[in-house]
C-alpha cells in the first residue's frame, strides 16, 4: 500500500499543524496569506497557548509550525517555544527575521527541538522589498548571518516563488549555502492580501515550465511542502512529495483566537473546522469535526479525471480554486496543460469568495482587482506570508458552511 493510501482517509493526530499565534506584525507584505498587521484582541493568551500545547503532546503530534503575523512579536513568545519544546514538543518557526539578535540565535541553535524558517522572496533587496518592505531584505539576511554565525546549521531559507523571484532560484540556492542553510520554496495562492495580487505576481505559463525543471535537477536538496504537485501535469518525472491534499487528513491551521482551518491556505468560514475553546478542545475538533469527516471520505475528480495527467498533479491545490472562484473538482488555475485560463475567464466578476478576516494595518488593504508591483517602488512595510504545510486538492468536496464538531 502507499503511503498516500494510509493517509488519505486522516490519522488520530495531524503530521504538520500550523499555529498562528498572532496577526500583529512589523512588516506588512502584499501577498500575506492571513492578512497580518495588527493584533485580535481575542487572542489565545499564555496558559490557553500552553494548554494546546499540553494537548498536541497528549496527541503525540512531533512538532508544530508557528507562524503569523510576525510570531516572535508576542511577548510571551519565547517563553512558549521553550514551553514547548521542555514538553517535547517540537518547533518551526516562520519569522522575518526582525527579532533574531547574536545571543538569540546562539540560544536557538543550542536547542534540539526547534527550527527556524527565515522568510525571504527576492535574491535581491530590489525584488524583496518590492513586496515585503523597505529594509525587510536587510533585515532577513542579518538574521541568517546571526544564526550562521552562532552555528546553526540547516535552518530553513523560505521563499514565496513570484514572477519576479522565479528567475532568481540559483541565487536563492547560493544564499542557503552561504549561511548554511536549506533553501525551502512554495506557491503563492491567492489568500489573504494575496488575493489581490495574484493575478499580477503568479509566475506565468512559462515560468511554470522552468520552476518544473529546475526541480526536477535540484529537487531533492529543496523542500517544497508539497506546493508544486499541479507541475507534475508536465510528465515524465514525478516531483518529490506525498501528491495528496493534506487539508483535515494530515494538516490544519490554528489562527490567533482558536480557530481551527482544514487547510493553512483556507483562512475562510467554509473551511472552519471548529475552536480549541470549545469543549473537548482540539482533539475533539481533528477527531469530530462534521467538516473533516468530510474531507477524509472518499473523493470523486470531477472534470479532471478524464486528464491524462490527474494521477500525478490530482487536480492541482483546494486553495488555489477557491480562491479564484473554481469549482474544487475543477482544474488549477494554475493547470500546465491549459486547463486554468477558460475555467477562469468563465468565473463571473466578484464570484470569487473573499479571504476571511482582514487584520491589515489601517488603511492598508487593497481595492480587489489586480495591483501591479513594480520593482523598486514597492511598499514601505510587509510580513511572513509562506505557510509550511501541504495543500492540494480536493476533486469533488464542496465544503457548504461548515459545522463545528
Amino acid at each position: 500500500m502507499k503511503l498516500v493510501d494510509h493517509f488519505q482517509h486522516g490519522l488520530d493526530a495531524p503530521i504538520c499543524l500550523t499555529w498562528e499565534l498572532t496577526y500583529a506584525c512589523n512588516l506588512a507584505c502584499v501577498h500575506c496569506l492571513s492578512s497580518s498587521g495588527r493584533r485580535d484582541p481575542r487572542e489565545l493568551d499564555t496558559d490557553e497557548c500552553k494548554a494546546v500545547i499540553d494537548e498536541l503532546r497528549r496527541m503525540q503530534v512531533f512538532y508544530v509550525n508557528i507562524g503569523g503575523g510576525e510570531p516572535t512579536v508576542r511577548p510571551d513568545f519565547w517563553e512558549l517555544v521553550d514551553y514547548a519544546t521542555a514538553h517535547r514538543v517540537g518547533v518551526k518557526f516562520s519569522t522575518n527575521g526582525v527579532r533574531i539578535t547574536p545571543e538569540r540565535a546562539r540560544g536557538l541553535a543550542a536547542s534540539d527541538y526547534v527550527d527556524v524558517q527565515i522568510s525571504l522572496d527576492g535574491a535581491t533587496a530590489e525584488v524583496n522589498d518590492a513586496v515585503r518592505g523597505a529594509g525587510s531584505y536587510d533585515t532577513a539576511i542579518a538574521a541568517m548571518r546571526h544564526l550562521s554565525e552562532a552555528g546553526f546549521r540547516g535552518f530553513k531559507l523560505s521563499v514565496v516563488m513570484t514572477r519576479q523571484n522565479i528567475g532568481q532560484l540559483d541565487e536563492f540556492a547560493g544564499l542557503a549555502d552561504r549561511y548554511g542553510a536549506q533553501l525551502r520554496i512554495t506557491r503563492l495562492r491567492p489568500a489573504g492580501r494575496g488575493a489581490d495580487v495574484w493575478q499580477d505576481l503568479h509566475p506565468t505559463a512559462e515560468q511554470q515550465r522552468q520552476l518544473y525543471d529546475w526541480l526536477v535537477a535540484h529537487g531533492e536538496q529543496v523542500l517544497t511542502g508539497d506546493s508544486f504537485f499541479h507541475l507534475n501535469a508536465f510528465g515524465s518525472t514525478p516531483l518529490p512529495g506525498l501528491n495528496l491534499c493534506g487539508a483535515g487528513r494530515v494538516v490544519c491551521l490554528i489562527d490567533p483566537v482558536g480557530d481551527v482551518y482544514a487547510c493553512p491556505f483556507a483562512i475562510h468560514d467554509e473551511f472552519l473546522a471548529g475552536n480549541v475553546r470549545e469543549p473537548g478542545g482540539f482533539a475533539a475538533v481533528w477527531r469530530s469535526s462534521p467538516l473533516f469527516a468530510r474531507l477524509r471520505a472518499p473523493q470523486t475528480g470531477g472534470g479532471c479525471t478524464s486528464c491524462s495527467a490527474f494521477d500525478t498533479c490530482r487536480g492541482g491545490c483546494m486553495a488555489a480554486k477557491f480562491f479564484t472562484g473554481l469549482p474544487l473538482d475543477g482544474p488549477d488555475p494554475e493547470c500546465v496543460r491549459g486547463h486554468g485560463e477558460p475555467a477562469l475567464a468563465a468565473v463571473a466578476a466578484g464570484a470569487a469568495p473573499r479571504p476571511s478576516g482582514d487584520h491589515s494595518h489601517r488603511g492598508e488593504r487593497r481595492s480587489r482587482g489586480p495591483v501591479p508591483v513594480r520593482i523598486g517602488r514597492g511598499r514601505p512595510e510587509p510580513a511572513p506570508a509562506d505557510r509550511p504545510c501541504d495543500a492540494g486538492p480536493l476533486a469533488g468536496f464542496r465544503p457548504g458552511r461548515a459545522e463545528h464538531g
